[in-house]
This record gives C-alpha cells, sequence and structure tokens, in this order.
C-alpha cells in the first residue's frame, strides 16, 4: 500500500535544482515523486517500505535540506513566522552590495578619478562585494560541483572569482598596484599587459546585477505559496459557545465536535456544523458560487468561514481543523499548484550545456596559448577574458528587467504579473474560463426590475417595498432599499413591522398593511392570487434564475421585484474582446443553470457549466487541459482559489478573496473584465521582450567568445562590452513602458454583445430553464 509523504525542501536555487531533486528520489524503489520549485514541496507517493526519514537522507546527499512540514492548520495557529525573513536577508545582501560597486565602477571607467593608489580603495570596496555578496553563487557552485553538475551559479561564481582572482594578482604580484596606475581601453588585448590590469568593476558589477534578478525571483516564489494561508485566514478566529447557558468566547482551535456555539447577524459561522435552533440566510458564495443567500433553519448544515446575513443561530459542531470544508478547499489549492508545471526558464535550460562548454573554452584557451605562445600572463589573460564576456550579466538582466518594466506598466493599468514563468502560458492560452459571480457579474444582490399590476404606479411600489424592508437585515430586502435609495425615492414612514425568517416582513405604512415576500408564502398566509398581468413577467424572471418578491397591500398583489446578481456593464465587451485575441469563453458557476444561462446569452458565451462545486470546476480545469486546451482561468472566489491554481493561467480579480489573488498568477485591481484582455496582451508583449532580450544576450556570448579566446579582445574591454550587452537589454526592456490599454472601450465591433444596466438584464430574463427563485 502506497502513503503520500509531502516535504519541504531547501536550497533550490534555480528550475534545474527542482529536477534534480525529483530525479534523485526517483531512483528509489517504489517512489513516485514530483518537486515543485515554486512552491519549494516535494509531493512523494511512496511504498510502506520507505520512511520519511530515508527521502529526506536522500534529498541531503543530493545537496539540498528537507523536512516534514508541521499540519497547515497548526502552522497557521502558530503564526507562520517563526523562520526568518529570507527574503529581506536578500534584499540586504543586495543594496549594500549596490552600494559598494557603485563607486569600483566609477573609479574603473572615469580616468578622470583615478587618484593616486585608487586602486587599492577599489579593492577594499570590491572585495566584500565578491566574497559576502557573491556567496550565495559560489556556495551553490560549490554543492553543485560537489554532485557533478553546473548551472548559471556555477557561471557566475568562476567568472567573478576568476576576475577577482586576476585583479588579486595584478596588484600583489604584477604591477597593477604601483602609484599612479591608470585603466584605459583598447580595442586589442596587450599579451604583456595582463598583470597591469585589474577587473574589480567587473566582479563586482556581475555580483550586483544577478543578485537584483535573484532578489526579484526570490519575491515571486514567496507570495506564490500565500494561497493556503489566505485561505486559512477567511475563517473565524473565535466562537461564542455556550456552557451551562452561558455565552463563553473561545478561541476556534478549542472547538471539538459536540460544542454548541452561537452565530449572530453578521458575524462568521466558526466550523462546519449542524444549526439546532434559529433561522436567517447565510451568504455561501465564497464556497458555493451562488450569489442568492441561502435560508437556514434548524436541521440545515452550516459552513465554517460562511456569513450569516440574517438572523441568531444556534450551532452544534460537526467538524473541525483540518476535517473541514474550508481546509478540504486549502488541500484543493496546494495539489492542484504541486500538479502544475513549471515552466523552466530559457536560461537555465541553456545554461546545462553552456556552462561547461564555456568553461572547457577558457581551459582549452589558457592550455593553447601555453603551447603557442608560452607566456603565463598571456595565457591568463585570454582565458579570463574568455570566462568574462561568457559571464552572463545581459542574461541575468534579461529576465527580471523586462519583468520590471512590463510590471510597473502593468501596476499603473491595475495588471499585477507573478512572475516570468507566467508569461509563457499568456502565450499559449486558447480558451478563457470565467467565473459568473463577481467576475461577470457584480456579486452582490441587486434590485434589476419592477413588474406592477394594472393601474399600479412603479415608484409607489417601490417606496411601499422600501418601507416594509427597512426594517429587514436580508440582503433582497436591503437591495430594495438601496433601489429606492438610489433612484431618489425615500421609503415611507413605517407604523408596525414584523417579519417571518425566511419567508417575507409585513409593515403598517403610508396608511397601508404592506406584506412582502415569497410568492407562495403570500398565497398561502394572506389568501391573495397574483394577478394575470403580472404572472408571465414573474415566470420569464425565475426562467432565467432571478429571483422574485411579491408586494401585498390592501388584500391584493400589487407590484412584483426581480432581485439578482447583476451583469457587470463591460462584461459583454470584454468577452467578444476575448474572442478576438484568439480565446474560446466558457463560463463556469456554482450557481443554478437558469442564472447562468441568463448571464452567458447577456454577454455572447456559448459553453456553460451551471452548479459545480469548487472540485467540480478544478475537474472541468483539467477536463479541458486533457482534452488538448490550454486554460485561463479568471474568478475572485475561494471557491475558484483551486481551479486558478490549476490552470495553465489563474487571473483573479482583484475585488474578491485574498485566496483567490495568492491561488491566481495574474491579478486585476479592478473588477473590469476588460482590462484582463489588457492583462493577457501586456504579459505577451513583456514575453516577446524577455525572448528577445534573451536572445541577444546568448547571441552576444557566441559572437565574441571566439575574439577572445584568440587573445583579441582585452579583458577591460570584455567588460565594457558586457555593461553595452546589459544597456541594450535595459533599454528594450523600457520599450514596454510605452504599452497602451487597448481603446475597445467605445470602439467594440457594432454586433458585440453587450450588457448595459437595467435594459440588458431585462434581455436576459427571456431566456434560461425554469428554476424557483429564493427569498
Amino acid at each position: 500500500m502506497a502513503a503520500e509523504v509531502e516535504l519541504d525542501i531547501g536550497g533550490m536555487t534555480c528550475a534545474s535544482c527542482a529536477v534534480r531533486v525529483e530525479r534523485k528520489l526517483n531512483k528509489l524503489e517504489g517512489v513516485e515523486a514530483t518537486v515543485n520549485y515554486a512552491t519549494e514541496k516535494a509531493r512523494v507517493l511512496a511504498t510502506d517500505g520507505v520512511s520519511a526519514e530515508e527521502l529526506i537522507a536522500v534529498v541531503e546527499s543530493a545537496g539540498y535540506s528537507a523536512a516534514v512540514p508541521p499540519p497547515p492548520l497548526a502552522e497557521a495557529a502558530e503564526g507562520l513566522s517563526s523562520t526568518p525573513d529570507e527574503l529581506a536577508a536578500l534584499r540586504t545582501r543586495f543594496i549594500i552590495s549596490a552600494v559598494l560597486t557603485v563607486p569600483v565602477v566609477l573609479l574603473s571607467m572615469i580616468p578622470a578619478l583615478q587618484f593616486t593608489n585608487w586602486q587599492w580603495l577599489a579593492l577594499a570596496l570590491a572585495a566584500p562585494v565578491v566574497v559576502w555578496g557573491g556567496w550565495p553563487f559560489h556556495r551553490a557552485a560549490w554543492v553543485n560541483a560537489r554532485h557533478g553538475a553546473a548551472t548559471m551559479d556555477t557561471l557566475v561564481s568562476v567568472g567573478v572569482l576568476a576576475a577577482f582572482a586576476w585583479s588579486l594578482y595584478a596588484l600583489f604580484f604584477g604591477t597593477a598596484g604601483e602609484p599612479g596606475m591608470q585603466m584605459t581601453f583598447s580595442f586589442f588585448a596587450d599579451p604583456e599587459a595582463g598583470a597591469s590590469e585589474i577587473y574589480l568593476e567587473v566582479a563586482s558589477a556581475v555580483t550586483v546585477f544577478i543578485l537584483g534578478g535573484r532578489y526579484i525571483e526570490a519575491r515571486t516564489k514567496r507570495e506564490s505559496g500565500a494561497a493556503l494561508r489566505a485561505l486559512l485566514e477567511l475563517g473565524a478566529k473565535d466562537a461564542s459557545v455556550l456552557r451551562d447557558g452561558v455565552e463563553v468566547r473561545v478561541p476556534v482551535a478549542q472547538l471539538t465536535p459536540g460544542d454548541v456555539f452561537v452565530v449572530r447577524p453578521g458575524e462568521k459561522i466558526a466550523t462546519d456544523g449542524l444549526v439546532i435552533d434559529g433561522a436567517s440566510a447565510v451568504d455561501m458564495s465564497m464556497i458555493t458560487g451562488e450569489s442568492v443567500p441561502v435560508e437556514i433553519t434548524a436541521g440545515s448544515r452550516v459552513i465554517g468561514s460562511t456569513v450569516n446575513a440574517g438572523g441568531r443561530l444556534v450551532v452544534e459542531v460537526t467538524r473541525v481543523g483540518a476535517d473541514t470544508e474550508l481546509a478540504r478547499l486549502g488541500r484543493l489549492v496546494e495539489d492542484a499548484q504541486n500538479g502544475k508545471a513549471e515552466v523552466q526558464r530559457l536560461a537555465d535550460r541553456v545554461s546545462a550545456v553552456f556552462v561547461p562548454v564555456v568553461i572547457v573554452l577558457a581551459i582549452l584557451t589558457l592550455i593553447g596559448w601555453l603551447i603557442v605562445n608560452g607566456s603565463v600572463e598571456a595565457a591568463f589573460t585570454a582565458a579570463v577574458a574568455t570566462l568574462i564576456i561568457a559571464c552572463p550579466c545581459a542574461l541575468g538582466l534579461a529576465t527580471p528587467t523586462a519583468l520590471l518594466v512590463g510590471t510597473g506598466r502593468g501596476s499603473q493599468l491595475g495588471i499585477i504579473i507573478r512572475g516570468p514563468q507566467i508569461l509563457e502560458s499568456t502565450r499559449r492560452i486558447d480558451t478563457i474560463v470565467l467565473d459568473k459571480t463577481g467576475t461577470v457579474t457584480s456579486g452582490r444582490m441587486e434590485l434589476l426590475d419592477v413588474l406592477t399590476a394594472t393601474g399600479e404606479d412603479p415608484d409607489e411600489m417601490l417606496a411601499l417595498a422600501a418601507a416594509a424592508e427597512d426594517g429587514s437585515e436580508h440582503p433582497i430586502g436591503r437591495a430594495i432599499v438601496t433601489a429606492a435609495r438610489d433612484r431618489g425615492i425615500e421609503p415611507f414612514a413605517v407604523e408596525s413591522f414584523a417579519s417571518s425568517h425566511g419567508l417575507g416582513v409585513t409593515a403598517t405604512a403610508h396608511g397601508r398593511l404592506v406584506t412582502v415576500g415569497r410568492q407562495a408564502w403570500i398565497e398561502r398566509e394572506w389568501a391573495v392570487a397574483v394577478p394575470a398581468s403580472l404572472t408571465e413577467g414573474i415566470a420569464a424572471a425565475e426562467d432565467a434564475g432571478r429571483t422574485v418578491i411579491v408586494l401585498a397591500a390592501d388584500g391584493a398583489v400589487r407590484a412584483a421585484f426581480v432581485v439578482g446578481d447583476a451583469i457587470k456593464p463591460t462584461s459583454g465587451e470584454a468577452v467578444a474582446r476575448f474572442r478576438r485575441l484568439g480565446l474560446t469563453p466558457v463560463l463556469l458557476t456554482g450557481d443554478n443553470d437558469g442564472a447562468a444561462r441568463a448571464v452567458a446569452s447577456a454577454v455572447g458565451i456559448d459553453t456553460i457549466h451551471a452548479g459545480v462545486t469548487p472540485a467540480g470546476k478544478l475537474e472541468i480545469i483539467r477536463g479541458l487541459q486533457a482534452g488538448g486546451r490550454t486554460v485561463a482561468m479568471v474568478g475572485d472566489g475561494v471557491n475558484d482559489a483551486a481551479a486558478l491554481a490549476a490552470a495553465d493561467l489563474g487571473i483573479a480579480m482583484g475585488a474578491g478573496t485574498d485566496a483567490a489573488i495568492a491561488a491566481s498568477d495574474l491579478t486585476v485591481m479592478s473588477g473590469d473584465l476588460l482590462v484582463v484582455g489588457d492583462a493577457i496582451e501586456l504579459s505577451r508583449r513583456t514575453l516577446r521582450t524577455i525572448r528577445g532580450n534573451l536572445f541577444w544576450a546568448f547571441a552576444y556570448n557566441t559572437a565574441v567568445i571566439p575574439i577572445a579566446m584568440l587573445g583579441l579582445l582585452n579583458p577591460i574591454l570584455a567588460g565594457a562590452a558586457m555593461a553595452f550587452s546589459s544597456v541594450f537589454v535595459v533599454t528594450n526592456s523600457l520599450r514596454l513602458r510605452r504599452f497602451r490599454a487597448a481603446e475597445t472601450r467605445s470602439t467594440v465591433d457594432a454586433d458585440a454583445p453587450r450588457s448595459t444596466g437595467e435594459r440588458g438584464q431585462r434581455e436576459a430574463l427571456a431566456s434560461g430553464a425554469r428554476t424557483r427563485g429564493r427569498r
């Protein structure tokens, strides 16, 4: 029988490290392992004969650390902050190294600044940068060398140390340490000048450039692991437990099955349980995706972290900790993240061949010059020039500079891009899956239409309904009151008020007895029938999945109010734009089929999946991927988090939950779907820039390495050439600042589907399957 073991992996510096650990684990008999570089976790399926200790030993033998992580809920309860902040340490290393490097570069490149013995000041400033600032690269290169491997860290370390070592030789054993020494540039190397030149600016500048790129990468990785923590933080922190008839406030972690706790209006339900007393409406949208609050009475089951929107509830605890629905959603998100194939960076892939080849070429250059020329200085000068010219300065800048400019421009447009590996997905996606509630629609209850019986005034009916609902805490009641006030209609004064939980309200307003509630309740309890002038409109609204409540006054039904989740004004325009980008839109929602079809029809979406659970959303995403689709998912709720993590590209709406944002790859800070199109276009352009930068960096190395090997390139000129390549890469990246959001808000196709305000909502009521509205 196989058991699943999860390990936290430490010490990985690039995607190839994850591959190495994975291969090492999979060599064990009966072990099937996957290692995720972004989350720094290994998921291992092992037979009973393989223990966690054995797996940890195998990882450590490869030069990395491993440990069994604590349970997620326990980790959250302990604060999640027991480990030192590695990101802050890396940022400090980068800043200090940069401050020390600037004067070294200025002194080396500007002869006017080269005072007597300036080279010794440059050495004092550069030495901490090379040794302490570059320590992460040197350590990683040593670990890789011990296991017969080479990565970008190897080339950085060798190039930096070679430049620094030759500088020390020139200062202490050559003529570079003499007073009055000056740095000059020449296009051709002088075979006898090697001992009079130093390359401290090369060693320190390369270190700072690569440290900056590594800091950006570390920051991105840290954010990618926040999805589970964001999920857990959504839960309530404490609960009012009933003990001997007295309410006692206790932390949620202390709840056990069988405990009884009280939930007041507006509070989060502490954990999964069974209602034993009370009635209310509970907002389940964060779990189920359904926009209409669910009516809860004694005997109903409730889910922890959902919000009690109505009356007082008394709940008996049935599940706690890792057994709750919220914890299960957390595991779905983590599983989806671990199952997503991480795109290895082009630089790391090429370095598997490029790095050892360059080292071999430098050695051959040294040997060749010794044989042909016999001069140790000439041979070492050519070899060092070969290493320095190949040192990946531009390569290290290619990705982070384009990413910085692209993400900076994106932030101005309200778009957050998680990292360069995300951009690869935007180029390939062909299907975009849209959550309904909060993404295509506003995610809150709104009054969509007022239907009146013959001869009744809509404004007067709305004023009566708002008066009756003004004292209600129900979301539908609040939607009616808000709509009245938005239209400048003040509710009538109320002389009396009574509420029937989950059914409706009764009030005396403007001298009239008014009842507002579900049609069946009014017909049964008040013995009044809905007139024929209203039945057709009510049926059409319910067919479209809307919620309809009716108003009775003076013994007759006078009006009906259509309430639902309103479509955002730009959603139809956004869907048309997705099609122009070559994407097939799909609507995916936990809401009922009628509501889903009405929304899809209004915005122009043909493919619909309705009534889907969070786990079902994950399965649909994986099913599309299994069918050869490359899928982008757009959502905003906790119920979307697992699907966002599993999709090839996860896009969260910034108005949504922290869990959805943490599980996504792109975040659109506004609630406007049109900006999702901007995000995809900006990401694709940023990716093209990164690829152009990488091409230049590799082409530059390939072209000048032979020149350096022939001894025709002064190492100082090699440093200057590296600086030029860096300037080129940065300049190319800065072109992203000119990116402009597409002017589609006013220039969409004339036949593109639109949903503009109440008119679009009324048109949407004409289609869908009949679904009973809920009060």
